[in-house]
């Protein structure tokens, strides 16, 4: 079975279209960061000739402390977010965490995606897929790629097939998160493109006991891997300054160092397409 290409705006992947870029800071942190940050991608993947679809979270709904920054909320996200695709004319994609939000965000979003730990809520998927919006489902760090399929027959059900799959790592004991490249051949075997979230992989989830820590080290080379692998699309979640991040900074990469991470993925994307 050949994979399905899927429309988010005005971006279109799998399917033997080039890879896809979907990128962002963690979360909204202000609007002012978060269209600057939106206007730097802009030109990056310009040069790199590469399309984007602009991710940030307007409430990070799972944050390991109760103190920790989620970000602006729902009414106030989906305002910068649809200001970033009125200005920038590009597609942008946001976290939803119940029914009642993605009815709202489904007016806003190109993309609307389910975070790992969601991804078997069904009512969750349903509500989600009854946008007629694309849907990135993010694969749960406890679950095996091939119970994806029941997953994607959910929204299926509900007469949506723009659906996106990812992957972000696998619990493999405390704290830590490793890749199983086989994950991506796995998925992409349901029918439907396959992202590869580098910058969660290497995320060390309660590593600083309040929060999250990271080995952003590790990014470049996953990234590198995947594309080798063969995925449509990159995941990764870009800050000017990741130490100053006010979520998941220690696996966030840093704008200046994405241009040099596109060419490299680029040039592996076209000797893969060739060989």
């Amino acid at each position: 079975m050949g994979v399905r290409r899927v429309k988010i705006g005005n971006v279109e992947l799998g399917g033997g279209r080039p890879l896809v870029l979907i990128a962002g800071p963690c979360v909204i942190e202000s609007e002012k960061a978060t269209l600057k940050a939106a206007g730097c991608l802009v030109e990056i993947c310009r040069s790199s000739q590469i399309p984007l679809v602009f991710k940030s979270s307007y409430d990070k709904a799972n944050r390991t402390s109760l103190s920790s920054f989620r970000g602006p909320g729902l009414r106030e996200g989906l305002k910068i977010l649809s200001r970033v695709r009125k200005d920038f004319g590009i597609p942008v994609l946001s976290d939803v965490h119940s029914v009642e939000e993605a009815r709202m965000a489904g007016e806003v979003l190109d993309c609307l995606q389910i975070p790992a730990f969601l991804c078997r809520q069904t009512d969750l998927l349903m509500a989600a897929a009854r946008t007629k919006k694309a849907i990135n489902i993010k694969k749960g760090q406890f679950l095996a790629p091939w119970n994806m399929d029941e997953v994607v027959r959910k929204i299926e059900a509900s007469g949506n097939r723009k659906i996106l799959l990812s992957e972000r790592g696998v619990s493999f004991g405390y704290n830590n998160l490793v890749v199983d490249f086989r994950s991506l051949s796995i998925m992409r075997a349901l029918g439907y493109p396959v992202i590869f979230d580098a910058t969660h992989s290497v995320q060390i989830p309660g590593g600083r006991g309040t929060s999250s820590g990271g080995e952003k080290r590790y990014v470049a080379a996953l990234s590198r891997a995947a594309v080798a692998f063969g995925c449509d699309g990159l995941f990764l979640e870009v800050h000017q300054n990741p130490d100053k991040a006010l979520c998941d900074g220690p696996n966030m990469l840093s704008l200046s160092e994405l241009p040099r991470l596109l060419k490299a993925v680029s040039g592996i994307e076209r000797i893969s397409r060739t060989s």
